[in-house]
């Protein structure tokens, strides 16, 4: 199912993609001779007018066969034919047209679940951005002169940076004011996990379960979607915040969890695994989740949307310069493994699509 799910996911991608180059295609007059969703050998085709309609038999990928795209043409309709324009508006049809579907499955997403904004709702007392001067209620504008649009932008810079002090621009009461922020680094260390995900509402991780990860520790114990976790040995627990501060002190000791299931308590017996963290970087700040009207939903989605692009090329210079790894990119069948782990996540069908 989720493997399913993350396959009609990259064909959508293509699919959309290829949609764009023929439509462009079509607006600049050029002969199309075939549209082909999927790749191998001919299932099945239709002719309309002069372009072939193909399924094809392996179910990923799609392509647009233009005149005079592969081999030159001397018939005025074909590609190589046209004015330098109005070629690269065919090839530049494709990215823009995922981007356009990009920022409205974004709109639809955050119309449902809200979104995060750079406001800070809370900053840990004696922390890094506490002594910088950061305050509930700032609005962080810039890090070490880059613009952050959103919250992962901020976590991208640290990542990259290796937590090096930094300047930080931001907007308190309408005025900006910049300060030096250095995060502290937390070196590579071991978590101790069930292997279950919870539920959010409103920005807040809950106790309810959301989802339980297949082979998990959980899993084997019975745990299940919808069950809330009341308790863990002798100690109350609320949010999955009381969760993290247990696990931070029990480590790998078996656990008798309490969970309240359809109105009546269960007492489930999990050994935690281990889950070996890289190094990270923590300023000691949580920012602001809201619900917003329809301009700012779309607002921030193209917002969101400009911030992963704006990563891209990013990305290519953190190459160049060795800041990240040629080992970090991946390939089509990444992206498809990539997609499948995140979907496994939801429970239910509709958490499974908000999650894809």
């Amino acid at each position: 199912m989720n493997f399913l799910l993350a396959i009609l996911a990259f064909n959508f991608i293509v699919i959309i993609h290829e949609t764009g180059h023929f439509i462009a295609a079509r607006l600049a007059n050029i002969k199309i001779l075939e549209f082909s969703l999927f790749i191998g050998p001919k299932i099945f085709s239709v002719q309309k007018g002069e372009t072939t309609y193909s399924l094809r038999l392996f179910p990923i990928l799609a392509y647009v066969k233009m005149e005079g795209e592969e081999e030159r043409s001397d018939s005025e309709r074909a590609f190589n034919k046209k004015p330098l324009f109005a070629r690269f508006a065919v090839i530049a049809a494709g990215p823009l047209s995922n981007l356009f579907v990009a920022i409205l499955v974004l709109a639809v997403v955050f119309s449902i679940t809200g979104y995060t904004t750079t406001s800070l709702v809370y900053v840990e007392e004696g922390s890094p951005a506490y002594n910088a001067s950061l305050r509930e209620g700032d609005k962080i504008i810039k890090y070490d002169g880059k613009r952050v649009y959103q919250p992962m932008d901020l976590v991208q810079f640290l990542y990259v940076y290796k937590g090096s002090p930094a300047k930080v621009e931001v907007i308190r009461d309408g005025k900006r004011f910049e300060t030096m922020v250095e995060p502290l680094k937390m070196e590579k260390q071991e978590k101790y996990l069930f292997g279950f995900n919870v539920m959010q509402e409103s920005g807040v991780l809950t106790n309810v379960v959301d989802a339980v990860l297949p082979g998990s520790p959980a899993e084997k114990a019975g745990l299940m979607p919808g069950d809330k976790v009341i308790m863990l040995n002798d100690t109350s627990i609320y949010k999955k915040e009381d969760i993290d501060r247990f696990m931070s002190t029990n480590k790998g000791n078996t656990v008798k969890m309490t969970v309240l299931r359809n109105g009546s308590e269960l007492m489930l017996e999990i050994t935690p695994y281990v889950q070996v963290i890289g190094e990270q970087y923590y300023l000691g700040i949580d920012f602001e989740f809201k619900k917003g009207t329809l301009p700012e939903v779309i607002k921030h989605s193209i917002i969101y949307a400009y911030s992963v692009v704006r990563s891209v090329a990013y990305s290519i210079i953190w190459l160049i310069t060795g800041r990240a790894s040629i080992s970090q990119m991946t390939g089509p069948i990444g992206i498809v493994s990539t997609i499948g782990e995140v979907v496994e996540q939801g429970s239910t069908l509709g958490n499974k699509l908000l999650y894809l």
